[in-house]
């Protein structure tokens, strides 16, 4: 098993009686069958039992045990490659229509988190990007013009406006509005139990070895334990590239990043963040942070070209330490310290865009791989795409340029 994560995880924490699922004990059959119980995977499985479509769901580990567990629950229609740089790669029509739907994926995503029957810790947030240095910001203005022309809801603020609003001060920053956060491991948890509730079949500990094509166009999934499971439709949202993929995604990236969270902070110093907006930075690699609902920082970032979690305690501390001097420069006179931290491995593709689509060698075979710092913005958007694939409704798949690539 892939090991994506090492350290003190926060978000468990706040969610520790989550139900457990059994392991497939004997074979069966479904209409459709998604491979991973994370962020992604879950998303597919309660679009697909909502549309009145038989489907199991299969996870190695536990249901949000994996990289969701790791995430810092920061949801926005900005992207890892801003809106400027992507025209360039993909034309302006295209990069336009992806930001767009970014955004439309995180109405979803409170349309979908809003029909829970628990509080997932979803709210609306705008964001704060800021120009590391005075060097960047031409660069800043530039996407604030292309967001601006794509019909995006954005402000630019100055230096003063920055410092009015915050106890710090930056060249220049882009305020996005419509940007979200959620308790990432919560909202998985919670969505399960409602797939389930409407009939999904979910298995917990249960692995696929093997992946096998059958006459008439059905497949059959083999578990270690010997099982089978047959469907029409396999859809693989695991996290990273799949075996099965056999290098197709153009050599995505697995890298790892660094996380904190702090001891909750007062409240009277919480009132100099401005409304709790989300915050990150032109640099890269670049920090990023947000507040919880009981008053903690959340900041992730420091991220190296490198696979596998760390497993030193000294390296977990220096990091740690340095993310937290990155927040104190930005705050100084707040009182902080370090309860949590942790290490993620996490993916990026080369041209930057999530893989999502059906197998071009496989028919009946879809990937739902959020790659880059937006998987729970592309999760939603690869769940709704692939279910309109299903269903014949090209309507609900406008995005060509995500789809697997040969």
């Amino acid at each position: 098993m892939k090991e994506l994560h090492s350290g003190q995880l926060y978000w468990p924490t706040t969610r520790p009686e989550s139900r457990s699922y059994p392991a497939l004990r004997e074979s069966t059959s479904a209409t459709v069958a998604v491979i991973g119980g994370g962020m992604s995977g879950v998303n597919c499985a309660h679009a697909f039992i909502s549309a009145g479509l038989d489907t199991v769901l299969v996870e190695r580990g536990e249901i949000a045990g994996g990289s969701t567990s790791a995430n810092t629950g920061i949801l926005q229609y900005s992207n890892d490659v801003m809106l400027c740089d992507l025209i360039g790669q993909i034309g302006q029509s295209n990069a336009q229509i992806f930001y767009r739907r970014c955004l439309q994926a995180i109405d979803e995503l409170e349309q979908t988190a809003s029909a829970l029957p628990e509080n997932v810790g979803f709210k609306r947030r705008s964001s704060l990007y800021f120009a590391s240095t005075e060097q960047e910001l031409p660069k800043l203005k530039k996407e604030f013009e292309a967001l601006s022309e794509a019909g995006l809801p954005v402000e630019y603020w100055s230096a003063d406006e920055i410092s009015k609003h915050f106890p710090f001060r930056k060249p220049g920053a882009i305020i996005t509005h419509g940007d979200a956060e959620v308790n990432p491991f919560q909202f998985v948890n919670a969505l399960a139990d409602a797939a389930s509730g409407k009939g999904a079949r979910l298995y917990e500990h249960t692995d696929i070895v093997r992946h096998e094509r059958l006459d008439g166009g059905r497949h059959r999934l083999h578990t270690s334990g010997g099982h089978t499971i047959e469907a029409n439709y396999v859809v693989f949202a695991i996290g990273y590239e799949p075996e099965e993929l056999r290098g197709k995604l153009v050599k995505a990236i697995m890298n790892r990043s660094y996380s904190i969270a702090t001891s909750p902070v007062p409240e009277p110093y919480l009132k100099q963040w401005h409304q709790h907006w989300l915050i990150w930075e032109t640099a890269r690699p670049y920090l990023y942070m947000r507040l919880t609902g009981d008053g903690r920082i959340i900041a992730g970032g420091l991220d190296e070209q490198i696979e596998q979690p760390v497993h030193s305690e000294e390296v977990l501390r220096k990091r740690s330490l340095q993310l937290l001097n990155r927040i104190q420069s930005l705050f100084p006179e707040w009182p902080l310290d370090i309860e949590y931290v942790w290490n993620a491995t996490f993916g990026e593709s080369q041209d930057n865009l999530p893989f999502i689509g059906e197998d071009p060698a496989l028919p009946g075979v879809y990937y739902n791989l959020g790659y880059g710092g937006n998987g729970t913005v592309y999760s939603m958007i690869g769940a709704r795409t692939i279910l309109g694939l299903v269903l014949g409704d090209y309507s609900a798949h406008p995005l060509p340029f995500i789809s697997i690539r040969t």
